[in-house]
């Protein structure tokens, strides 16, 4: 037996937070050693932290993380461990994304990505280039600060592995194990065992087990130890970074970190048999086949041993059941986590959010409520820097700290009810129950005061007094009256982030939370400047659906139990007045429901479909149910509105990023705000479409064979089969 231990991470990194990022990694190589391990792994770019994005291009950024690396190695944190630490490093007039390996004091190799993430939320091409220099390695010269200070000039740089006296071992740097040909297939025919995986993964709703079968196939057919290492929490912008940093054997999971954590560092530890991989590879003809004319990959030796012999005191880590958590877990632990994180970070005193009565309202507050219950519950484990953070911003005095969620909540946490006329009882009372459920500091506040008076200057402004649809207004009249009260309620929301700290004497302010989902923000279903101005939006990314789900699961497992109310009344903006025989409804105001929504957000974004695109798609999709005129219809009105109002996108509060359909302008879909809605040139062309599709049908109907639309296949290939529900979810 060959036995070695090793360890991984989840860090939860600050982007250009040198201090705190120096700390976690010294502190994670420190519980490596403590239980043995030879191998420490951490994440991509864990010194500078993922999302520095343009603050790359600054030779500040490189020159610092080069500072904090000597700092490491001038200590006695490498002694007998391999470290895999990761930098940004410019070479020449280029600037590489690096893992620099480090051992005994001294780095081993420096090994640049070869290939970078640019899609999506990533951009890593706007600041790094790709190492393109398969066929060797190059000489380094490190800067001359710190070639002084660890005596060392020249390190050996570009794509290889580390060869030990007993084992192999080689990085793999996230992007690259998704590559069409990864490196750990030609780095395995080499007889590497050992590949470390550096990443900055974000979290998306249902996507962990696309990233865990990627490991577990790295390794099922040709063998090796595959060890994953990611970050953490929000490290300063719209993503949260989810962990589940593990280490996979010959296919099978043997370690798992956790996905959602308040921990600043996590270590995940495991003991492996190497005598395992290389016993599954020689039972493997077509591994040897291929290794013994493979093409040769450059290494550096390492002349030391790092493996133990057969001993049973050492025990080997056995096989796990995959830990995977629920999309409703997924939405509260999440946003949570990264909730607690901007909060602690910000210097803000606690959070403020205009509570409606709402499904959307609603859902944020219960993960705020998740969060105060995610904080009792990590200081009731001993997280020191949990307690201190929550003793600080819930302004514990006499060493008092947070133990029940309840009462911290009512110190960070303040809701606000601002009724109209509009508003009905039902609403003010479903806001109130589950402010008093989750421990909330809550108001009730009426703003039709607020109105009147603006709509007193408007008459004396312009000599006339804008009214309600079912008063007999214009469409015109309407809208504006429901805009006023939607912008009325940001002002007083930002007036109360600004002053009840004062009036409750604390230090700081408060962030105001958004409530606005993914659907809403694809339709524009949202007002200008009110929904779409917050300080941060913790569900923006998240679409309807899985929000009502959410309310259903949270009503049982996080102990709110009027949020199955809440999920079961019908989704309303009450911005226009009840009557007996009106009662305004979202989904009648948008002229489509959200099930529609998502449908025509995952074609527009995931499938890349335009109109056109759209239109066919949706023919099989929904054809056994409406015609082909009906499904451009539904096409046309859906692109009208969302080009109107793609301009709010520009200005949509900062959003949790949890669904790969959002529309969210400033990093992840980018797009122009200003269309011309008419759409003349697609619009014309489905038309034309429609008049094809019905001469056929009545061309088959003339034949006597079925006029039906057909069941499966064709089209742009993304609609597999026809749904009988024009309603139904893609």
């Amino acid at each position: 037996m060959r036995l070695l231990k090793v360890a991984t991470c989840n860090l939860n990194q600050w982007a250009m937070d040198f201090d705190c990022n120096l700390k976690h990694i010294k502190d994670s190589i420190t519980r490596a050693k403590e239980v043995g391990a030879v191998i420490r792994l951490g994440p991509e770019l864990e010194i500078t932290g993922y999302g520095c994005e343009d603050h790359f291009l600054e030779l500040d950024t490189v020159n610092h993380a080069w500072e904090c690396l000597k700092e490491i190695l001038l200590g006695d944190w490498t002694d007998g461990i391999l470290c895999s630490i990761g930098m940004p490093i410019i070479r020449g007039s280029e600037r590489y994304n690096c893992q620099v390996l480090c051992f005994n004091r001294k780095i081993v190799m420096i090994r640049p990505k070869m290939w970078l993430a640019n899609d999506g939320n990533y951009r890593e091409l706007r600041w790094f280039t790709t190492w393109k220099q398969k066929d060797q390695l190059v000489e380094f010269q490190i800067p001359p600060e710190i070639s002084e200070a660890l005596s060392q000039n020249l390190v050996p740089f570009g794509y290889g592995y580390i060869q030990f006296l007993d084992t192999a071992v080689a990085a793999e740097i996230c992007e690259e194990l998704f590559t069409p040909n990864p490196p750990h297939t030609e780095l395995a025919l080499n007889g590497v065992e050992v590949f470390l995986n550096a990443s900055g993964s974000h979290h998306q709703l249902r996507k962990l087990d696309l990233r865990l079968r990627a490991f577990i196939g790295a390794t099922y057919t040709r063998g090796g130890v595959y060890m994953y290492s990611n970050h953490q929490g929000c490290d300063g912008a719209r993503l949260y970074y989810d962990g589940c940093s593990c280490v996979v054997v010959n296919g099978e999971v043997v370690a798992q970190g956790s996905q959602f954590s308040l921990k600043d560092v996590e270590v995940v530890v495991a003991q492996v048999d190497l005598d395992a991989v290389a016993s599954l590879r020689g039972s493997i003809s077509s591994f040897q086949e291929q290794a013994s004319c493979k093409t040769k990959v450059s290494s550096v030796t390492v002349p030391y041993n790092i493996c133990k012999p057969f001993n049973l005191k050492m025990l080997l880590s056995s096989p796990q059941k995959i830990m995977y958590h629920s999309p409703e877990e997924e939405i509260a632990f999440g946003p949570g986590c990264w909730l607690w994180d901007y909060l602690r970070r910000s210097g803000a005193s606690g959070f403020l959010l205009p509570l409606s009565g709402g499904a959307d309202s609603s859902c944020v507050a219960a993960i705020v409520g998740c969060m105060c219950q995610l904080v009792v519950k990590e200081i009731a484990n001993g997280d020191e820097q949990v307690k201190a953070d929550a003793m600080r911003i819930g302004n514990y005095t006499d060493g008092k700290f947070p133990t029940d969620s309840k009462e911290f909540a009512k110190r960070i946490f303040y809701t606000v009810y601002m009724g109209s006329e509009n508003s009905s009882e039902a609403t003010k009372t479903r806001a109130k129950v589950l402010a008093d459920e989750i421990g909330s500091w809550h108001l009730d506040v009426c703003i039709d005061g607020v109105v009147s008076s603006l709509l007193s200057l408007f008459q004396t402004v312009t000599g006339k007094r804008p009214r309600y649809k079912v008063d007999g207004g214009s469409n015109v009249e309407n809208l504006g009256l429901q805009n006023i009260q939607a912008r009325i309620r940001m002002v007083l929301a930002f007036m109360l982030a600004s002053l009840l700290p004062w009036v409750h004497n604390k230090k700081g302010f408060y962030l105001v939370l958004g409530s606005s989902n993914v659907d809403e923000a694809l339709r524009g279903y949202l007002t200008k400047y009110d929904c779409s101005a917050a300080d941060i939006n913790p569900i923006g990314s998240i679409s309807k659906q899985d929000l009502w789900t959410f309310l259903r699961w949270a009503a049982n497992h996080l102990g709110y139990s009027s949020l199955a109310e809440i999920e079961a009344a019908p989704p309303t903006a009450e911005l226009e007045p009840i009557r007996s025989n009106y009662s305004q409804l979202d989904e009648v105001d948008m002229g489509m429901t959200y099930e529609e929504l998502s449908v025509y957000g995952r074609l527009r974004k995931i499938f890349r479909c335009g109109p056109v695109s759209m239109f066919k798609n949706l023919c099989y999709k929904w054809g056994a149910t409406l015609t082909p005129s009906e499904v451009a219809d539904k096409v046309k009105h859906f692109f009208k509105y969302y080009s109107i109002n793609r301009h709010k996108m520009t200005v949509l509060t900062p959003s949790y990023h949890a669904e790969s359909y959002s529309p969210e302008d400033n990093r992840f879909d980018l797009r122009q705000f200003l269309y011309n809605a008419r759409w003349p040139y697609q619009f014309r062309k489905m038309d034309e479409l429609v008049q094809e599709m019905n001469g056929d049908r009545v061309a088959f109907k003339e034949t006597g064979e079925d006029g039906g639309t057909a069941a499966g296949g064709g089209g742009m290939g993304v609609v597999a089969a026809a749904s009988g529900n024009p309603k139904a979810g893609f």
